[in-house]
């Protein structure tokens, strides 16, 4: 009865310490890429916990893009990766920092909550550094939108 009972704990403590620090949040959403490599709208899934996020995205039922961030690089359909000084050097701004990808898929905010502002249902931020970059980024009910006007980018997630 001991034994059993020991072996109930253990294996209860085990799991318990295991859920924590890899439990996933899965979502559906229409995710929106547009940067000067990368282009697309359509509906896919980000799967997120603490050691990084993975983003699936299909067109016609067919996989388009598979993108993999981590704590040292991103990977993009499983052919290249990139630390992530060098993706943002290739397909965002090399002024970005390396989180800026990671934070808006978790939708957490980015510059280190740089003018950070509390709204109804979430959180907007407004940053800018004269002709580098001018950010718009909002998280709000399940939508998140980055735009960042002089460089002409745009990513959205609407969770569906």
């Amino acid at each position: 009865m001991l034994r059993k009972l020991s072996m109930i704990i253990t294996i209860s403590a085990l799991f318990v310490a295991c859920t924590g620090k890899d439990a996933k949040k899965q979502e559906s959403a229409l995710i929106v890429m547009k940067t000067k490599t990368i282009k697309f709208s359509d509906m896919g899934f980000i799967y997120s916990n603490a050691l990084g996020v993975k983003v699936e995205v299909y067109a016609a039922g067919q996989p388009l893009l598979d993108l993999n961030i981590n704590a040292e690089n991103i990977c993009l359909s499983l052919l290249k990766c990139m630390d992530k000084q060098q993706f943002n050097e290739e397909v965002l701004v090399a002024e970005y920092p390396s989180t800026l990808l990671e934070n808006i898929f978790k939708a957490k905010p980015i510059f280190s909550r740089k003018n950070f502002k509390e709204i109804e249902g979430g959180f907007e931020q407004q940053i800018s550094k004269e002709d580098v970059y001018d950010i718009s980024y909002s998280v709000v009910s399940g939508k998140r939108i980055f735009r960042d006007k002089i460089n002409k980018i745009l990513i959205k997630v609407r969770e569906q």
